[in-house]
């Protein structure tokens, strides 16, 4: 079993959840630092993290030895645009472009996601999300942070589950900026995030250096069929994209945009929001394992699934299906920019970090991505999250996804034995499965 050669093995992460450095060297409060206060586990922050702003050429140096080909980092939009006069914080800026010379200086691809949640204080001001000159705002944060690093940086994502982001915090409240909405204004929120992504789309396109390959990172869960007949194949299909976490993917590719988004968007807005793509990005956990057709095709899981400490549902089919369903419906190539699990894990007695459950995981969900490369799906690359455990948003600190262990008192790091078994895989370019 092998994947094509020049496969993009790497991991993920994102500013708010691992670098720290919450107030220094000019930058200013996101939402995550000013509205999470009584909203968050323990009362856990993301102050100092896995202090990766201190701390990256030290976290890059285990990168290049797990023999990592790509990282996908995001960059902090309130660390590099200081007010909505689009102030540039040089040493925020400076940052990232350090990074990015540490990276390519390793052998390691950097990709670049734009916005990964941490909406600046002085955008929610003005409306944040709700407000369209924000969506100009964030074009003109994208050409700052191009024109830095696009001399070294050909991978660009502009945004990163608008799904979650959109839905958790305005819809239930759960994410910052902890806000409850009707459908009628989250309908609004979704056509400004839309063209904030065309736009920034277009900024990259226009002022980059070297020839863009840009995407999204858009979260995706499919239905999984019953069988391998056709018709349970289709109806899986259907009840995927009947998903309204499909809306975006299709009003971005597909121009479509229905139910009460259908009249808000303009046909001067397709032409900003459908901004031609170089690659879909999916972020991918888990799938519903089957579904009751009877029933409308609503998904539900069977008694005692096997479940990871985020109590999602293993599936590792999803990684099959799901890349199967998007290149039939949108016919561009693929990128995994998620996956991975939370586990219990703790350094043992022996100074270890012994993980078999990802390590069964990621065993199970690779030879299920490699079923569809197989199949000539264009599957560009593998990004598992996350390269460190990290800041779980409202979970704070209680969920570890890394491949890494972080010992938040002290700042240590430990590779854990799933590091090593990936490692292996990337080495052997997935003969090890």
């Amino acid at each position: 079993m092998r994947f094509p050669k020049n496969f993009l093995w790497g991991a993920a992460a994102a500013a708010y959840q691992i670098e720290g450095a919450y107030n220094e060297d000019g930058k200013v409060p996101s939402i995550w630092d000013s509205l999470s206060a009584g909203h968050v586990k323990h009362g856990d922050t993301g102050n100092v993290a896995c202090d990766h702003y201190h701390r990256y050429r030290e976290d890059i140096a285990l990168m290049k030895e797990l023999g990592l080909k790509s990282y996908r980092f995001s960059v902090s939009w309130p660390r590099v645009i200081s007010d909505e006069k689009g102030t540039v914080n040089q040493k925020g800026l400076q940052f990232y472009v350090d990074l990015v010379n540490e990276l390519t200086a390793a052998g390691i691809e950097p990709m670049c996601t734009l916005f990964h949640w941490d909406l600046p204080m002085w955008a929610y001001a003005m409306g944040g999300w709700k407000n369209e000159t924000v969506a100009d705002l964030f074009a003109d944060y994208a050409e700052v942070v191009v024109r830095a690093l696009s001399g070294k940086v050909r991978y660009w994502m502009t945004i990163n589950e608008p799904q979650c982001f959109v839905g958790l915090g305005y819809g239930y409240g759960v994410h910052a900026p902890f806000e409850k909405n009707d459908d009628e204004t989250l309908a609004k929120i979704m056509r400004v995030v839309m063209l904030a992504h065309g736009k920034a789309a277009a900024a990259i396109r226009a002022h980059a250096k070297l020839p863009p390959i840009i995407g999204f990172a858009m979260a995706n869960s499919p239905s999984l069929p019953r069988s391998e007949k056709e018709e349970d194949v289709r109806a899986a299909y259907e009840a995927t994209f009947a998903s309204g976490n499909m809306a975006y993917s299709d009003g971005i590719v597909l121009g479509r945009f229905e139910g009460l988004l259908q009249p808000l968007v303009s046909e001067a807005d397709k032409k900003i929001i459908c901004a031609p793509l170089d690659f879909y990005g999916f972020n991918c956990y888990t799938g519903a394992d089957f579904y009751d057709l009877p029933e409308g095709r609503n998904p539900r899981v069977k008694e005692g699934m096997p479940r990871t400490a985020m109590d999602w549902v293993v599936s590792p089919e999803a990684l099959y299906w799901l890349p199967k369903f998007l290149y039939e419906r949108y016919r561009l190539p693929l990128l995994v920019c998620e996956n991975g699990m939370a586990n219990l894990d703790w350094v043992m007695a022996d100074g270890k970090v012994h993980d078999p459950q990802r390590i069964d995981f990621l065993r199970r969900y690779l030879i299920c991505l490699h079923r569809a490369v197989e199949e000539n799906i264009p599957v560009l690359g593998y990004q598992y999250w996350s390269l460190l455990d990290n800041f779980e948003w409202a979970e704070g600190y209680d969920k570890r996804f890394g491949l890494i262990y972080v010992d938040y008192g002290t700042q240590e790091r430990t590779l854990k034995d799933s590091a090593h078994f990936y490692a292996d895989v990337i080495r052997t370019n997935g003969g090890v499965l």
